[in-house]
């Protein structure tokens, strides 16, 4: 194996990050391009299920931000 030879595991940990935002971008581009598995979708349904047959079951998105940050002291 050539030595000179540049690896993902010698960048810089801005450069990785830059990295897997460009990744991210990419895929979330053609999110239906990405595979989801049988049981990510049976358990997408089952929650989707849950919530229509009760409402109040579910959490507004400045709830759940609230609880994340409560929870990570931010």
């Amino acid at each position: 194996m050539n030595q000179d030879t540049l690896s993902i595991f010698d960048l810089s940990p801005s450069e990785k990050l830059q990295l897997v935002e460009d990744l991210w971008d990419d895929l979330a581009a053609n999110p239906a391009d990405v595979p989801i598995a049988d049981w990510q979708v049976e358990e997408l349904d089952r929650r989707k299920a849950n919530l229509m047959s009760n409402p109040a079951s579910g959490l507004s998105w400045d709830e759940v931000k609230r609880r994340v940050r409560s929870h990570h002291g931010q």
